[in-house]
């Protein structure tokens, strides 16, 4: 099974509904943490169905999903804005990150199946493509490949659900800021380090390569505070 026939699989359409809301959720989770939809923007269903090609039902239970993910705010009878980003709110999340990522790396690694195990190295080898090319959009793909392929291989969905409510926030949040204090070579050595350690099946360099990343994304993120001064 190719690495692209495993992510396919992570995201499994039961029927056309479900398909068409998995779709929508993608494209505007996409549009939100490449700042295409800005933090305060106001969102209309029908300008977003009207964009994507997408009936309203499916926009409306995409945008759903991004709430309860903290990437729109829905406010009743008031519409629905883009979360807006905070620094000390992202900061809070890396101190449950960091623990939730170092579990689901170790029992990723376990847990992989071998062709999952190959997929992990074909994504740390398109990172670093990525990096090369200075290909952000291609980066952050990968990165939404690899955190989902984690949550599946790590096979426990108490962590994958509380994991989903990470990734998101900090995918933005590292688009936002990666020109003033980022490093995207850094960023996806790290990224691809731990996605070979679980694609070798080594629970504590797993473990360690987590706490590696974290490490980074930290002092990332304390960085913007000196940049927001």
């Amino acid at each position: 099974m190719t690495t692209a026939s495993i992510l396919d699989e992570l995201e499994p359409a039961q029927d056309a509904k479900t398909s068409l809301t998995q779709k929508a959720y993608r494209r505007i989770e996409e549009m939100i943490v490449t700042l295409q939809l800005k933090p305060g923007e106001v969102l209309s269903e029908a300008a977003l169905a009207e964009q994507l090609g997408i009936g309203r039902t499916p926009i409306r239970e995409a945008l759903q999903a991004l709430g309860r993910e903290g990437l729109v705010v829905i406010l009743p009878r008031r519409g629905i804005l883009v979360s807006e980003l905070d620094v000390q709110r992202q900061l809070k999340l890396l101190e449950v990150r960091r623990e939730l990522e170092r579990l689901m790396a170790r029992k990723a690694a376990r847990r992989a199946r071998p062709d999952e195990k190959s997929a992990f190295i074909e994504i740390a080898e398109g990172m670093r493509a990525a990096a090369k090319s200075a290909d952000e959009l291609a980066f952050m793909r990968y990165d939404r490949h690899l955190n989902l392929l984690l949550c599946r291989a790590a096979r426990n969905e108490f962590l994958e659900n509380a994991m989903a409510l990470t990734h998101g926030l900090s995918r933005r949040f590292w688009f936002q800021h990666h020109k003033e204090v980022g490093d995207l070579p850094l960023c996806a050595t790290l990224h691809a380090g731990l996605a070979e350690a679980v694609g070798r099946g080594v629970e504590a360099k797993a473990a360690d390569a987590s706490d590696r990343l974290l490490d980074y994304v930290e002092s990332f993120t304390r960085k913007t505070l000196d940049t927001l001064g």
